[in-house]
């Protein structure tokens, strides 16, 4: 078992990852996404200093250069603030599967990204990896779905999920954010020597992440609805589960997986969530999932290989 030590782990992220959405998911329900996001967010930030404490006996890694506190921070104001923000808003408005399945395109954009401004270089294969994500994707996007909700009486059933525009676009907004603040982060961990501490470098972003969603969160006057929702006690409980689940646990469990396992490996197997949400959604929500559906999530992951796959 010790030869796929870091295979275990890297498909205990992709576990964590999507228990954790169907935890937020639920308590946005009750409570609103952005209520949730900003206990998410201070949950995290919580763990993550302590943990940096227990490791170093500092609570942030005052160590790092001022210059890669800029870009990480940038990073985290860009993928946290922004992208998770609409992250849980999309979880809320068309559900994890499909939100997921959107934010495997951040792969490709980032590469785009890359590719435009960090002068990186790409094989055919792998434009091709980003033409098949893409498609994948809009696969599933587009089906036409007549949706419909079953009375709770008639035993088997199941509904269509329905893919409103809004949702749509918060899932792309925070596609592009991740994307952003990715290329961001890979410029803020970049040194001389090499690349800083990712488990740090992940903090510094959650730290700036969750300062810029306090102001947007205090310019939205949501902080009444804060306190009134820390009454619901299921609600926090989901979202307890889904900060520990997914922000942090989820994190820390990819970056010890890259100590065994190479990061193309890593990176396509911790990008199979939106095909381990299918189960998810078919037995524990009563989705009624199509062969298209589950084949345009196939598609995209195949994709996403493809553009990580480095041939030796």
């Amino acid at each position: 078992m010790n030869n796929y030590f870091g295979e275990i782990l890297a498909f205990s992220t992709v576990l964590c990852w999507t228990m954790g959405s169907q935890c937020i998911e639920i308590a946005g329900k009750k409570i609103g996404a952005d209520i949730v996001n900003m206990i998410r967010l201070l949950i995290a930030i919580i763990l993550f200093c302590s943990t940096q404490f227990i490791r170093t006996g500092q609570l942030i890694p005052v160590e790092f250069p001022i210059e890669a506190w800029g870009w990480l921070a940038l990073s985290g104001f860009i993928g946290v603030s922004f992208g998770d923000m609409f992250l849980v808003k999309a979880f809320v408005s068309i559900g994890p599967r499909i939100s997921m399945l959107i934010m495997s395109l951040s792969a490709p954009l980032t590469a785009i990204i890359g590719w435009f401004f960090l002068d990186e270089v790409y094989l055919s294969h792998q434009w091709l990896g980003m033409f098949v994500t893409l498609s994948g994707v809009s696969w599933v996007i587009l089906e036409k779905k007549n949706g419909f909700v079953l009375k709770k009486a008639e035993k088997n059933s199941r509904w269509v999920r329905q893919l409103p525009a809004k949702g749509l676009i918060f899932g792309f907004l925070a596609m592009t954010g991740q994307a952003i603040g990715y290329i961001f982060s890979k410029v803020g961990m970049q040194t001389a020597d090499g690349f800083l501490e990712p488990f740090a470098s992940t903090q510094i972003r959650f730290i700036a992440g969750t300062i810029g969603f306090l102001f947007i969160f205090t310019s939205l006057k949501l902080w009444p609805g804060f306190f009134k929702a820390l009454k619901n006690k299921k609600a926090i409980g989901f979202t307890t589960a889904g900060s520990v689940l997914g922000p942090y646990l989820g994190v820390s469990l990819s970056l010890f997986a890259l100590h065994y396992i190479s990061t193309g490996v890593a990176s396509t197997i911790l990008s199979l969530v939106p095909v381990f949400l299918i189960p998810f959604a078919v037995f524990l929500h009563k989705e009624h999932i199509s062969y298209r559906g589950i084949f345009g999530a196939v598609m995209a992951i195949c994709g996403v290989f493809l553009l990580i796959y480095r041939p030796v």
